[in-house]
């Protein structure tokens, strides 16, 4: 089972015109709760399935960044 989701009608553009959506807990992990929202990625290539790896806040991930294991991408960083 996939542990988040995009949310479609939540984006943002990146400064190189990147479309980043949201994403949605779809399951309890770590110190996520189920149906927290979470920051911004690009494609799910950008976070990990497995583990607690997760972006938080305002926080983007995008290109060809991977968030994995145990990782946590928060605030207003831009990866």
């Amino acid at each position: 089972m996939k542990k988040y989701t995009l949310i479609k009608t939540d984006t943002k553009l990146s400064w190189d015109g990147k479309t980043l959506f949201r994403i949605k807990a779809k399951i309890a992990f770590g110190m996520v709760l189920k149906g927290e929202l979470g920051g911004y990625i690009e494609q799910t290539d950008n976070l990990d399935d497995t583990g607690n790896a997760w972006v938080s806040g305002n926080a983007w991930v995008y290109g060809n960044a991977r968030v994995s294991g145990d990782a946590w991408v928060s605030g207003i960083a831009r990866v």
